[in-house]
C-alpha cells in the first residue's frame, strides 16, 4: 500500500495520552495553555481501541509501532497496554518515546510486557539550561535516573532525543554528546521543528545539523554509518575511536519527505499522515460504530493512498501551513 508518491506505510506514531509532566517550550510552553487545552478522558481511546487500532495498521503494512504522548507512562495501566501491543503479531519493534521522568517505577514492568526500544528526551546536561527548555519541572537528576532504570530492565541501547535551539542549549550540546559517548546510548540531534502553533518557532533559532556535525567533528572524528534503512529520521555517524554513533534528524535543512514511511494518531482517534498536518480524519467514532475491521481497513488504506504532504519541502519554498496540530497532541 503506497501513498501518491509511491512511499509504502511502516510505521505507526500512536499518542495514548496528550498531557505532560513537564512544559517544553518546543512542544507546550506554559504560558500557551490552560487546562481546557488537553483531553477530558472519555475521548481517550480505550486499550482495547488501540489494540484493535494496531492490529488494523499492521494488517496494512506497519510493522513498527511507536507509543508517544504528552507524556505516554502518565496514562494509567500503561505496562499492561504494552503487553497487548507487544503480543498483536506483525510487530516487529514496539518502542516508546519519554521524558524518563516515571522510569524508575515502570521500566521493570515494561521490560516484562515486551517493550523493545526507548527513546529518551533530554535538552541538556545543564541543570540551568534543562529547567529553562522544561518549563522549570523535572531535573537532568531524574531523567538521569530514569536511564539507570531502564538500564537495569535491560534497556542497553537508549536513543536520547535532543531539540536543539540556538541560543537556548546549543552551546550545551557538546556536553551532552560527551556524556553519553562510550555508554551504548545514542545522541540524536534534532533540529527545532515548527510544529504546532504555540512553540514560538523562528528560523533563527533553527541551527542546521550540518553545523552541529563540524563542530562534533572536530572534537571527536566521526564518518558515515555504511549501511543507513531508508525511511529513518536520523541521519547516523560513528565515532572513528569506537566510542558509539550519533544521529542527526535534520527535517528543516534537509528534508526527507520522499521516504517517510510514518502515520500517526492522536489519543482520542485521529489519523495523521504528516506531523505538520492541519487536518485530520477521526476514526474514534469509526471504531465504536460497529463498522467491521474489513471495512476500517478500506477507509485507512483509501486514507493513505490519497496522502501526498511534502511540509518539510514546502516550508522551505515558503509554503508555511498557517495552523498545524500541536505536538503534544499529535505525538513527536
Amino acid at each position: 500500500m503506497t501513498d501518491r508518491y509511491a512511499r509504502p506505510l511502516r510505521d505507526l506514531r500512536l499518542s495514548v495520552l496528550d498531557r505532560c509532566n513537564l512544559r517544553c517550550t518546543y512542544c507546550m510552553p506554559e504560558e500557551s495553555l490552560d487546562g481546557r487545552d488537553f483531553l477530558p478522558t472519555s475521548r481517550l481511546m480505550s486499550d482495547a481501541e488501540l489494540e484493535r487500532l494496531v492490529r488494523l495498521f499492521v494488517g496494512l503494512g506497519v510493522h513498527k509501532v511507536r507509543l508517544t504522548g504528552g507524556e505516554p507512562l502518565l496514562r494509567p495501566g500503561f505496562a499492561d497496554l504494552v503487553r497487548r501491543l507487544a503480543a498483536i503479531e506483525g510487530v516487529e519493534d514496539l518502542a516508546l518515546t519519554t521524558n524518563a521522568i516515571l522510569l524508575p517505577r515502570l521500566a521493570a514492568d515494561l521490560a516484562q510486557a515486551g517493550l523493545g526500544r526507548i527513546t529518551i528526551s533530554l535538552d541538556s546536561m545543564d541543570e540551568s539550561v534543562f529547567s529553562t527548555m522544561s518549563g522549570n519541572r523535572g531535573s537532568v537528576g531524574e531523567v538521569l535516573a530514569g536511564i539507570d532504570a531502564a538500564v537495569a530492565a535491560g534497556f542497553s541501547q537508549l536513543k536520547v532525543n535532543t531539540v536543539v535551539q540556538r541560543g537556548v542549549n546549543d552551546q550545551s550540546v557538546i556536553g551532552l554528546v560527551d556524556h553519553f559517548r562510550g555508554s551504548g546510548h545514542t545522541v540524536r540531534l534534532i533540529e527545532f521543528m515548527d510544529v504546532g502553533n504555540i512553540n514560538h518557532w523562528s528560523h533563527d533559532q533553527v541551527v542546521p545539523s550540518a553545523e552541529l556535525l563540524r563542530v562534533i567533528h572536530q572534537r571527536w572524528p566521526v564518518k558515515p554509518v555504511a549501511y543507513q534503512a531508508a525511511g529513518e529520521t536520523a541521519r547516523r555517524y560513528e565515532f572513528l575511536d569506537g566510542s558509539g554513533e550519533i544521529g542527526f534528524i535534520s527535517s528543516v535543512s534537509e528534508p526527507f519527505c520522499g521516504d517517510c514511511t510514518r502515520a500517526r494518531v492522536t489519543a482520542d482517534g485521529v489519523f495523521y499522515s504528516c506531523l505538520f498536518s492541519s487536518n485530520g480524519t477521526t476514526l474514534r467514532p469509526l471504531l465504536r460504530s460497529g463498522m467491521s475491521d474489513e471495512a476500517l481497513l478500506q477507509h485507512i488504506h483509501g486514507l493513505w493512498r490519497k496522502r501526498d504532504e511534502r511540509y518539510s519541502e514546502s516550508r522551505n519554498g515558503g509554503g508555511r501551513s498557517s495552523s498545524k496540530v500541536e505536538m503534544f497532541r499529535m505525538g513527536g
